[in-house]
């Protein structure tokens, strides 16, 4: 019994030595582990505070850009232009001043976050030159207060053959202090391209039924009849890496398309979008969704296109050159379309129909829409404005309606209207210009 005791003493000895072992190798594992793990988050929290102290200087100078003040500018002359079109031709203002502007800002902010997405996850750059002169094309473009050059094909498209073909015409490289340098990230420019034209296909899609701009003109028979303009624009902040700054790689393959600098900035870039298009014979919701859809198409394939330019270098250049015959030949598709139609609002045997709604007018209340025909005011049929306008003077407060809808099948709209409301309704229908102005024919 001794002898066991005596020999148990040294297993009960090499136990506790192995357990006092096993401890001390947890507690190295647990202090590497901690070291470890405490490094991961120092690179983490200095990473992210030097991505966001890059975002706020970033979101600085946004306010720096021209385009911000000059997109205010342009909407504003562009409605006082448009309202004072909408006098001539219908004797009072149909849609206020900042119209072209309003419903884009969540499209706007939505498309914005979209592409910073994609340019700031796949690490796309460019230098302060190409986004300095693609600001002082937009202005130029825009110089006339029109919005049919606003397009990203015209915008972005002229900043890269300028950067493209400026250095082999042009001996000295610089220009007003600006270097035009071999150095430009054309797949970046054509790849940005792609996607701002889905953004314009999407914002030409959401133009709605009775928020179109319309005119009168004459037609090739000499008759006076409405048209729409299709016009829109925004702006969409998007941020973009730059080749100087606080941000260093954060993977061997970021950034993806990248002049081989070792470290970044953030900028916030306010990008215009905008478009004019005149439907004459197209009810303008069709028009803009054939636009929108070709658009669409096109865009997709341009970045389908461009993103081959990342490995194959010339495909950017391809890329712009099919987006630039693309969209040309969609305008023209679709202009020749429009002309050889009859005009969409002429007048009608059954009744008048509707050029437009005046917002806030008991026609608008009503639920009335564009193209729509009035056959009937309070049971007497009406086939010009000056019998709508007597029908309506003998209902009293109360207006009673039989409307054709687009099938030619009819509805009834009434409702009352109050002193100092639209004498019509705030219907405008196709008649001869409030004032007298000369008008082309198309």
């Amino acid at each position: 019994m001794k002898e066991n005791k005596i020999r148990g003493k040294p297993r009960i000895l090499f136990h506790i030595f192995v357990i006092l072992q096993i401890r001390v190798r947890c507690r190295e594992i647990y202090l590497y582990i901690e070291y470890y793990f405490k490094g991961i988050c120092w690179k983490v929290i200095n990473l992210i505070e030097h991505w966001l102290m890059e975002a706020v200087k970033g979101i600085g100078r946004f306010f720096l850009n021209p385009l911000v003040y000059w997109s205010i500018l342009l909407v504003i002359f562009s409605g006082y232009k448009r309202i004072k079109e909408e006098r001539l031709d219908f004797g009072s203002k149909v849609f206020d001043v900042f119209s072209e502007w309003k419903g884009t800002h969540w499209i706007a902010i939505i498309s914005g976050i979209i592409v910073s997405v994609i340019t700031l996850g796949t690490g796309m750059v460019l230098n302060y030159e190409t986004i300095i002169i693609l600001s002082i094309i937009t202005i130029l473009l825009s110089i006339t207060i029109s919005f049919t050059m606003l397009s990203p094909i015209y915008t972005i498209g002229i900043t890269y053959l300028l950067f493209l073909f400026l250095p082999y015409v042009w001996k000295d490289t610089e220009l007003f202090g600006i270097s035009f340098t071999l150095e430009t990230n054309f797949t970046v420019l054509s790849i940005l391209l792609g996607l701002f034209l889905v953004v314009e296909a999407v914002l030409v899609k959401s133009m709605k039924r009775n928020r179109t701009y319309p005119s009168i003109s004459l037609s090739r028979r000499g008759i006076w009849v409405g048209q729409h303009r299709l016009k829109r624009m925004a702006v969409i902040p998007f941020f973009m890496l730059i080749p100087t700054g606080n941000i260093v790689p954060i993977a061997p393959y970021w950034p993806v398309v990248t002049f081989g600098d070792e470290s970044f900035g953030i900028v916030l870039i306010p990008f215009i979008i905008g478009f004019d298009y005149i439907a004459k014979g197209h009810m303008p919701k069709q028009a803009a969704g054939k636009l929108s859809k070709y658009i669409m198409l096109l865009g997709l394939a341009i970045i389908a296109i461009a993103v081959g330019g990342i490995f194959i270098h010339w495909l950017s250049f391809v890329a712009l050159i099919v987006a630039i015959l693309g969209k040309e030949y969609i305008h023209y598709r679709y202009r020749y379309g429009d002309k050889v139609r009859l005009p969409y609002f002429h007048p009608e045997n059954d009744g008048l129909k509707i050029v437009s709604i005046i917002p806030g007018t008991p026609a608008d209340r009503s639920g009335l829409l564009v193209g729509e025909i009035i056959a009937k005011v309070n049971g007497v049929r009406v086939n010009n404005v000056h019998q709508f306008y007597l029908a309506l003077q003998n209902s009293g407060a109360y207006f009673k309606l039989d409307v054709l809808d687009d099938n030619k099948e009819i509805r009834f709209v009434q409702g009352a209207y109050y002193e100092g409301e639209h004498h019509e309704l705030g219907l405008l229908f196709s008649e001869k210009p409030h004032k007298k102005k000369m008008k082309k024919v198309n």
